[in-house]
């Protein structure tokens, strides 16, 4: 499971091509601020036309195509067991959680907390054990590490804790540098890990159309040293993009062509995924509102744009502004994360275990998510037909007023056929209120248990013992691994 038909486009073709024509008239007019006059120079070189005294740089149409060509349409992001590869430009829709939060709730008092480094171990042991959810993203702030070595120890504990591909977002470019050192290390020198990066790192254009020094640098990087990277660009429309949905997609559109574009520069054919993060206020209030309809529609939307140019995608998903595991967090993230699927993005971010508008997570949230996107994963993977599914022969066995419960296809196809949660509520009323009116919140509680006890139980974590020891002696700076 897990291919896109596609089936949801919010925009007929036309429309596609008019936003795409208004951000290349912004490149082109307007143009993106870059705040790094050595960056300002290499561009200039490259072609660019550069205004040193307004720090901008303009892209002409034709430049831009030559740039955009050079962007890989496929590419993989890779595990470290290589059991949990995932091929991007294929069809195929891969979730992830979401990341660098600050708080977590705890479901069995309701309060709040700050969030440490055990829960950066613990989300990335449950992405680990949660079949749907493909790939861990650096899921909270750790409050208990100094600034100067949060990604360091983000990295090192995901790594320890989930064989799937790891991708985090980084502040500068020497977090950039510390991890791509570690990860080195792990893969047995700088030339494997090329071949096949098992981490990437997400950085943000500041919208409106600016690029600051941090995110040139972490591009610069990324390119030179072949880990891929996401060019996500967050535009909040009503505030730092136009009210319009046009309009922001529109602005959202010219950043990430520029910073895509940008990374060609660096490094012909890095590997680069579109991002796309549009969001909404709610302007009644001036509330941030990531759970918003509109926001599923824009991200749908962001990838009819990027498959203009065949760049694989990661979109967002998935996320709510309430503050529980409740009925509007259910509502919310089913709308979103369908809609984005079935658009055909190659990457679906923020998809499980955030809440608050992405400022918290909840463990049991990322179990309840799991079960969405499997869910999700039936519906993309369409309703098969051929021989044995029209079924005529079992049809003609068992006759008018059979039943097919006993008869051998049943039990061929069932499988296959149906997606079989491991959280909903599917007993008659007697056996649940026998079984103490469990519900998906309960069931989650007693899921995300049976596997951070499990896990617990275990010895030094994925990367074994010799390994953590060199790393230790190597990066003093780790804290608990």
């Amino acid at each position: 499971m897990g291919k896109s038909l596609p089936v949801f486009k919010p925009l007929p073709p036309a429309d596609v091509r008019r936003i795409d024509q208004a951000s290349r008239q912004i490149l082109k007019r307007i143009g993106i601020r870059i705040k790094d006059d050595a960056i300002l120079d290499k561009l200039k070189k490259a072609g660019a036309k550069v205004d040193y005294h307004n720090q901008r740089v303009r892209f002409e149409e034709e430049w831009l195509d030559e740039l955009l060509s050079r962007a890989p349409s496929k590419f993989t992001l890779y595990s470290r067991d290589e059991k949990h590869n995932l091929p991007l430009g294929e069809g195929e829709v891969h979730f992830a959680n979401g990341g660098r939060v600050f708080r977590i709730i705890n479901i069995a008092d309701g309060d709040y907390r700050l969030t440490m480094l055990k829960d950066i171990a613990h989300t990335a042991t449950l992405v680990d054990r949660l079949e749907h959810i493909r790939f861990y993203v650096i899921a909270c702030q750790a409050h208990d590490v100094e600034p100067q070595y949060y990604h360091l120890n983000d990295f090192c504990n995901a790594f320890n804790n989930t064989n799937k591909h790891v991708m985090g977002g980084c502040d500068n470019v020497e977090g950039v540098r510390q991890v791509w050192k570690l990860a080195s290390l792990i893969a047995g020198g700088e030339d494997r890990l090329r071949k096949k990066p098992f981490f990437s790192v997400i950085t943000n254009p500041i919208s409106p159309l600016t690029i600051g020094p941090n995110a040139a640098k972490i591009l610069s990087f990324c390119a030179i040293h072949g880990i891929p990277v996401t060019c996500a660009s967050a535009p909040i429309a009503g505030a730092t993009s136009p009210v319009t949905l046009a309009g922001t997609l529109a602005q959202m559109h010219a950043e990430v062509l520029a910073g895509i574009s940008i990374t060609q520069i660096f490094f012909p054919g890095a590997k680069v995924l579109y991002g796309a993060v549009p969001t909404t206020m709610d302007l009644r209030n001036m509330e941030f509102s990531m759970g918003s309809s509109e926001m599923g529609m824009m991200s749908a939307a962001a990838v009819q744009l990027s498959k203009l140019y065949h760049l694989p995608i990661r979109a967002s998903a998935g996320v709510t502004e309430s503050k529980r595991p409740d009925i509007q967090s259910g509502v919310e993230k089913s709308f979103s994360n369908l809609m984005v699927a079935m658009a055909g993005a190659d990457c679906v971010l923020l998809a499980a275990g955030m809440l608050d508008s992405g400022n918290s997570v909840s463990y049991e949230q990322y179990a309840i998510d799991n079960e969405i996107i499997g869910m999700v994963y039936r519906v993309l993977s369409g309703i098969r037909v051929n021989k044995e599914t029209l079924s005529l022969d079992v049809i003609e066995q068992v006759g008018p007023g059979g039943n097919y419960i006993m008869e051998e296809h049943t039990v061929d196809c069932m499988r296959e056929e149906f997606f079989y949660p491991g959280l909903s509520i599917r007993y008659n009323f007697d056996i649940w209120e026998e079984r103490g009116h469990p519900d998906m919140l309960s069931r989650a509680n007693d899921m995300v248990h049976n596997i951070l006890t499990e896990h617990a139980e275990g010895k030094d974590g994925l990367l074994g013992t010799d390994m953590l020891r060199e790393i230790r002696k190597t990066f003093p700076e780790i804290k608990n691994i």
